[in-house]
């Protein structure tokens, strides 16, 4: 098989469309299905399933996936460290990210890093935690971000601490004192996320033993936020996230008080490219420099 093969098969996931990742590739569509169908026919078995919804891996597809992505992983260093020779800094690097820092930090990062490396391209995928260390895991980001308990042994480097906050609906009681013990939040209503969401939520509730009893369900930050504002449960969430929110909510510190730590992951440091150490370099310089 050739390189090119191994580019349309990349680029046949990444548009879930023949026709699309023909006009990615600017080859025709034709090209595109022979490629794959002659991939196939080689392998001895099926990569992609074909239907009305689209293009979809198979089973043996997405097994061999993490090995067709570290192909062109090897490549784009190649090209890389060649462009380099010839004093050029070029190079694409794809960060895996959440929610929350997505919002908030990681426009930023990408600016001041476009300023410093203008010929390096960015791409972004945003998810969950588990879209998250798939992605790593199988090459469809280079880098991402995670917190340390849902890294699952992927190497991260930690890089900060974001401390987590109780959540209610604007006047409820909580006497005179200006935080909430997790034994305060036993029996009350909760709007809840799903684990791969708010996993580092799910282990705080598990370490205080508190069964929560969930009475919404939703799968983004906003929806929660905006259940709780209507009075409809409370809520734990980190505060970087709840530094964005306009909401008409009250927030109380948890005591004592319990983090979420963050870093930044990737699934082999010695094999990723030029182009990728100079973001992650640049990741972790940065937020030094905002902790100091």
């Amino acid at each position: 098989m050739t390189l090119l093969a191994y580019q349309v098969f990349d680029a046949v996931i990444r548009e879930q469309s023949f026709l699309k990742a023909a006009e990615s590739l600017n080859i025709t569509p034709s090209a595109v299905s022979h490629t794959i169908s002659s991939m196939e026919k080689e392998l001895g078995f099926p990569l992609f399933v074909r239907s009305k919804q689209g293009v979809h891996l198979t089973g043996y597809g997405e097994s061999l996936r993490p090995y067709i992505n570290g192909v062109l992983q090897s490549e784009e260093s190649l090209r890389t460290a060649i462009d380099q020779m010839n004093g050029l800094e070029r190079g694409t690097v794809k960060i895996g990210t959440f929610n929350s820092i997505c919002t908030t930090m990681v426009p930023g990062l990408i600016k001041s890093f476009r300023e410093l490396h203008p010929f390096i391209e960015i791409e972004v995928f945003q998810g969950t935690y588990d879209d998250v260390r798939r992605w790593i895991k199988n090459g469809t980001v280079d880098l991402g971000f995670l917190s340390i308990s849902s890294a699952e042994g992927l190497p991260i480097t930690p890089l900060f601490k974001d401390r987590l906050v109780s959540v209610m609906p604007k006047g409820t009681d909580i006497g005179e004192k200006n935080y909430i013990h997790m034994e305060e939040l036993r029996g009350r209503g909760f709007v809840s996320q799903s684990e791969s969401t708010d996993a580092d939520i799910q282990n705080l509730l598990k370490k205080y033993g508190v069964e929560v009893q969930a009475q919404c369900h939703v799968v983004d930050d906003q929806s929660t936020i905006a259940m709780v504002e209507a009075g409809l449960g409370v809520c734990i969430m980190p505060s970087l996230l709840m530094s964005t929110m306009r909401s008409d909510v009250d927030i109380y510190p948890i005591e004592p008080a319990e983090y979420r730590v963050i870093g930044i992951c990737t699934k082999n440091e010695q094999t990723i490219s030029p182009a990728v150490k100079s973001m992650r370099e640049h990741i972790l310089t940065t937020m030094q420099e905002k902790l100091l």
